[in-house]
């Protein structure tokens, strides 16, 4: 299947693995590119430049096959090493980045420089036109559903991807509610190039996670995800689990005297005891809609390979059908 994105890549399939703390590693990343997607490294899982140069020659090693790292940018108190880390990226001949969280106007000419390919995460219209005018080459386009930080205007993808298309001249893909063949099709449907799965990758025999996460994934339905972090206007879609449960109350009894102080037991430092160490109650970990469409913990391969079959057939078969019909009639 060729789209703007697979011809921009260089990959086979229309399907992009993002950016997840504790989650994206070089193990998940060799593993979708070599599959035919886009697997991606999370940059700031790594401590340092250094161990983010060490994590993509892993990853290099893995695969001949096209990768990108994932660069956040987010306020903190102290500043991760972003020179060094753009550094590590260029020096080890990745040639496309996924940005995420704030303007990533910053690093732009240093990476357009080096030929990388830039495809920054939006939330809305808004900031994927920004996105556009400041160089990007592509966006991800997240809708309400997804894992993690949607922003707070609350689109819902079959919304937001047709708006993008209207508005957009560069290439985006769907993120967010995106697990199988039906919501690949549907993307293409509504504008996208292709689809961005998150919280879908975790549950895949090579996800370098906890199988604890992995069967809650596969355990929990589409009822099971709530909102945190609203009152701070820092939003995030997390499964539900003790720790949601005990921040929801605090949020509740607190409310708009919260301060991200208040809630440092659930949230910080909470993703390696998770996602390494299999202690499901111990914080909040983002998580999408879709949970509700996984139900097994298939390879990379298999997982690929399934969505586009299905893929071709409901274009070719499903679809193809009622036209078919149509002209019958």
């Amino acid at each position: 299947m060729k789209t703007r994105i697979t011809e921009m890549l260089g990959i086979e399939h229309p399907i992009i693995q993002g950016g997840m703390h504790y989650v994206g590693f070089a193990e998940l990343a060799a593993a979708v590119s070599n599959a035919g997607g886009l697997g991606t490294i999370t940059g700031l899982t790594q401590k340092s430049a250094k161990d983010l140069a060490n994590e993509i020659a892993r990853c290099r090693d893995m695969t001949d096959k096209p990768f990108a790292v994932n660069l956040t940018f987010l306020p903190s108190v102290s500043t991760p090493d972003y020179p060094g880390y753009v550094k590590a990226i260029i020096d080890g001949g990745v040639k496309i980045v996924e940005t995420a969280g704030r303007n990533p106007q910053q690093v732009l000419p240093a990476l357009k420089d080096a030929g990388i390919k830039v495809i920054h995460k939006c939330t809305s219209v808004r900031h994927s036109l920004k996105a556009q005018s400041i160089g990007c080459d592509a966006v991800s386009v997240d809708g309400f559903e997804c894992g993690g930080h949607p922003g707070e205007d609350d689109i819902p993808n079959f919304i937001l991807l047709p708006r993008a298309a209207d508005e957009l001249e560069i290439p985006f893909v769907a993120s967010g509610g995106m697990g199988d063949a039906r919501s690949l099709v549907a993307a293409l449907a509504l504008g996208a190039d292709g689809m961005n799965m998150g919280t879908r990758f975790m549950a895949t025999k090579e996800a370098p996670i906890h199988e604890n996460v992995k069967q809650a994934l596969v355990a929990a339905t589409e009822l099971d995800t709530r909102l945190v972090m609203r009152p701070l206007r820092n939003t995030e879609r997390v499964l539900n689990n003790a720790a949601t449960e005990r921040l929801l109350e605090k949020e509740k009894r607190l409310g708009g005297d919260i301060k991200f102080d208040d809630i440092m037991e659930e949230v910080a430092g909470v993703y390696p005891k998770i996602m390494l160490d299999g202690e499901m109650d111990v914080g909040v970990w983002s998580c999408g809609m879709v949970t509700g469409l996984i139900h097994d913990v298939p390879t990379c391969k298999e997982l690929i390979d399934r969505i586009m079959a299905e893929a071709n057939s409901i274009i070719t078969q499903r679809l193809e059908g009622f036209v078919a019909a149509k002209v019958a009639a």
